[in-house]
């Protein structure tokens, strides 16, 4: 029996590649000390799975910063804009994540959106009919060849056909059947050069396999396999699947295709063992059994995942254990961590000790009688003893829960109507997200804090400095409802972590989210509650500073639970109302100190969503959209509650999100080109709305015109007393010299627009 994983985390244990981009970026170091740091990251992981018993490595799963985006160029798919900028091939690649703006051009980034159902960011290939796939594999092959060098048993991982042009947006008139006779050929030119390096294995990546499947989309996937599986020039082909099962098309995987390998998740994929019990497996075809979880960190109960391999071993003789999916979803290792209980960190496998996990099931799988072996005894005490902090009285809370708690009245027409005349807000009303840049001066007064180098007076001193100089900046831009720039704040998930009962923090705990983007989940360790106010003094004192409306800002339920890890002991649904409970209670004390505006963040609302359509609702909309009216509902029809969603399909939901119940939803929208505002005239939707106007997660600045054509856009499409106007995230992650013109050319085109209504109106 051997081990394998899908992939690797890649941003290093102190985040070494983050850093090295950020340099890069500001053009502080050359792009061989970029391209150095990331060879110098992945010959440390690959040593790393060797000298852990990893019997397959994976080679090609390392990316700069994004694995989508690595396989648009291995393809060839680089669009016509970017071509047109006339770049090096490094800086073609990040204009295409980043955008560009610059000597040679000005062009937006590619759309970005998650990766299934989890927290990881993807750049989505952009298709125009004239797209001509070419192959581009050089840097795989010297990624093969640096394995090769250290006498590594790998695998090359690659994303495959299927899934990348499932994924992909197409600009034109042609279609996926059209891209996939196209695209056959350079996936054969693929596999010829591959034959001739020292690999056994080629792993394609085709999760998208794990979603609902149309037929018509199936014959697709049948057709490409059926024309590359017909030569394999000496190479096992894997086919790779992860995030859920393959109801859809497990009989073709297994009887209507040649593959060598299946890859199956065994975790998140509830069908999967069901299917290979009735339908069996053939015996050539080798089982990548994912059998340790790829996205959470608690450690594997080897007794349990032992029983699942053995059943396994009835159905084939051909297995090897891997994980569920990439540990690009965990951090890298405990060896950091340094400030937890050995107690509670003996609970914790992070993606180093997910290798050890491996290589321990493999042993214990090959005993005979592993019962007296010491190992799964010290594995069965750490799930035998109490592992969770249990609250009796939070328990209480959601037993006593009714209907009424998830109510709000009176209904939002009503409401609006209350709220236009006490708010006397003009049309296109303008405001931000939430976040304000995150400057070095507000990171060091942050860290300063922390490590105990100045006082709390002194912290809250130069946090109510920050504010003051922020609602200045917008009173001067002219921004009509006013944030407060969230300048205490880490991150949005992590801040209000802190500030509730039932959550651990890791010291290094890091995830890779984007880019250079890292988040370091909370960990939910008991029942939630709240110790105290979290936000109430700094939305109170940034509206001490002003006469227009600031708004309150706040995470959701779901998204603190999304973005966290959570427990293996309870349901989603009951930690979700626990948490909704916790923010309610920060709702209303808002509510009572006189903030009228209440932002309720869900960037993460459709992020669990279950990947096929049938499971939705019993399994996930049922108690998320419920869990945000349990945090909302109980204040008055004066309040305006808001709240926001980030990258993410919205149009199969848009229902669910309208019965939300809030008064105004602001959408990321930008980067897929307004796309959205389509399906919400479609659907009449109710909530007011601010569909993201510009894209934030790129440092280029639109113009005043830009901006004024995309509102207009809007209101082609939308009532003009619903719209909203807004940047389509928080500005964290920019420079002040990029956001703050950014939002004067926003509102410089709305003044125009109001003008020019104003005209027409006379």
């Amino acid at each position: 029996m051997k081990t394998s994983v899908i992939g690797f985390p890649r941003i290093g244990l102190h985040r070494e590649l983050k850093f090295a981009l950020e340099s890069f970026f500001r053009g502080e170091t050359s792009p061989q000390d970029l391209l150095s740091t990331g060879h110098a990251l992945r010959e440390r992981h690959w040593l790393q799975q060797q000298a852990s018993g990893i019997d397959l490595i994976p080679v090609g799963d390392f990316s700069l910063y994004d694995n989508m985006l690595d396989t648009a160029c291995l393809l060839g798919a680089v669009p016509s804009r970017y071509r047109a900028l006339d770049l090096s091939p490094l800086d073609t690649y990040f204009a295409m994540a980043r955008g560009y703006q610059g000597a040679n051009g000005d062009v937006r980034a590619l759309s970005m959106k998650k990766w299934f159902d989890t927290n990881y960011h993807y750049l989505v290939p952009e298709l125009e009919d004239t797209t001509c796939f070419h192959l581009h594999a050089n840097r795989l092959k010297q990624e093969i060849t640096e394995a090769s060098l250290l006498r590594l048993k790998s695998k090359a991982v690659v994303i495959g056909p299927y899934t990348f042009l499932r994924l992909a947006h197409y600009t034109g008139t042609k279609t996926i059947q059209d891209f996939a006779r196209t695209i056959i050929p350079v996936y054969q030119e693929l596999l010829a050069e591959l034959g001739q390096t020292s690999l056994e294995w080629l792993a394609l990546d085709e999760p998208i396999l794990a979603t609902d499947s149309t037929p018509e989309e199936l014959a697709v996937f049948r057709e490409i396999y059926q024309a590359l599986l017909q030569e394999k020039h000496g190479l096992k082909i894997l086919c790779q699947t992860y995030f859920g099962d393959v109801r859809d098309s497990y009989d073709i995987l297994t009887s209507q295709l040649s593959f060598d390998g299946l890859g199956l998740d065994f975790v998140a994929g509830k069908q999967n063992l069901a299917l290979l019990q009735q339908k069996g497996i053939p015996g050539n075809i080798t089982l990548f059994a994912g059998v340790i979880n790829g996205r959470n960190i608690w450690r594997n109960h080897y007794r349990k995942t032992l029983d699942l391999i053995h059943d396994l071993q009835r159905h084939t003789d051909q297995l090897v254990l891997s994980t569920s999916c990439s540990l690009l979803h965990v951090p890298m290792s405990l060896e950091t961590e340094t400030t937890l209980a050995s107690g509670i960190l003996n609970h914790f496998a992070f993606a180093s000790e997910k290798l050890q996990e491996l290589n321990d099931l493999k042993r214990l799988t090959a005993l005979y009688d592993p019962d007296h072996e010491q190992l799964l005894q010290q594995n069965d005490a750490l799930f035998n003893g109490t592992r969770y902090q249990a609250n009796p009285a939070v328990q209480q809370k959601i037993a006593s829960l009714t209907s009424i708690n998830f109510k709000r009245m009176p209904r939002r027409a009503v409401r609006e109507r209350i709220q236009r005349e006490l708010f006397q807000l003009p049309v296109l009303p303008t405001t931000t997200i939430g976040s304000f840049p995150q400057t070095a001066e507000v990171r060091k007064n942050r860290a300063d804090y922390k490590h105990k180098r100045i006082t709390p007076k002194q912290y809250i001193r130069q946090n109510k400095q920050f504010i003051a100089d922020c609602i200045q900046l917008q009173e001067k831009l002219g921004l009509d409802v006013l944030v407060h720039g969230e300048f205490e704040r880490n991150d949005m998930v992590e801040y209000f972590g802190e500030h509730l009962d039932g959550c651990l923090f890791t010291s290094n705990g890091w995830v890779q989210s984007y880019g250079s983007r890292c988040v370091k989940p909370p960990v939910i360790w008991g029942d939630i509650s709240r110790r105290s106010p979290i936000t109430v003094k700094w939305s109170v004192y940034a509206q001490s500073l002003t006469q227009r409306f600031v708004k309150g800002m706040l995470t959701g339920p779901v998204t603190i639970l999304n973005w966290s890890f959570p427990r293996e002991d309870i349901s989603l649904k009951e930690s979700a109302f626990q948490i909704a409970l916790a923010i309610r209670e920060e709702v209303l004390d808002l509510e009572r100190h006189g903030i009228r505006i209440i932002q309720i963040d869900e960037a993460a609302l459709r992020e669990k969503l279950p990947l096929h359509h049938a499971d939705w609702y019993p399994e996930y909309l049922d108690w998320a959209i419920a869990a945000f009216r349990l945090a909302s509902s109980g204040v008055r029809p004066e309040t305006q509650i808001h709240t926001h969603m980030c990258y993410s399909e919205f149009q199969d939901i848009i229902y669910d999100i309208d019965a939300m119940d809030a008064d105004v939803i602001t959408f990321e929208s930008a980067r897929s080109d307004l796309s959205l505002i389509d399906t919400l005239r479609a659907v009449n939707f109710q909530t007011q709305t601010g569909p993201g106007i510009y894209d934030i997660h790129s440092p280029r600045i639109p113009s005043s015109k830009e901006i004024e054509h995309s509102i207009l856009r809007i209101l082609d499409k939308l009532p003009l007393n619903k719209v909203w106007v807004n940047p389509d995230c928080g500005l964290k992650t920019r420079r002040n010299d990029e956001a703050t013109p950014s939002l004067k050319h926003m509102i410089t085109a709305v003044k125009h627009l109001r003008l020019k209504l104003a005209e027409a109106a006379q």
